[in-house]
């Protein structure tokens, strides 16, 4: 399966993805469609933690007070469920490959995966 959950509002998304070759790959909006349990779940057992795949730079973070919680990994499960927003994006999923993030070397090892 090649298949990249993206905001398509984001320019940083935006510039990753056509940096890749996105024939046949399955392009999923998140902010109209957000992750399922299993996908997630997917992803949490290729990195580990639920904890790695949560994004502490969202704006709502913050409001909500999240920042000033002691999270569980059934914490971070739910919230990322609950709300976009929580995921690290973009992330990438290349057969058993996965990519999340926008760090430069996640997107030059995606940019390898996708690209040959």
């Amino acid at each position: 399966m090649k298949k990249i959950y993206h905001l398509k509002s984001c320019s940083t998304n935006v510039r990753i993805l056509k940096e890749l070759n996105l024939e046949a790959v399955e392009l999923q909006n998140i902010k109209e469609q957000n992750i399922d349990e299993a996908t997630l779940d997917f992803l949490k057992e290729k990195v580990g933690s639920y904890e790695a795949l949560f994004s502490k730079k969202a704006m709502k973070y913050r409001s909500l007070g999240l920042n000033k919680m002691n999270l569980t990994e059934k914490d971070y499960k739910k919230y990322i469920l609950e709300e976009y927003t929580f995921l690290k994006r973009p992330y990438m999923i290349n057969g058993d490959e996965v990519f999340i993030g926008n760090a430069k070397s996640v997107v030059e090892a995606a940019k390898e995966s996708f690209n040959s």
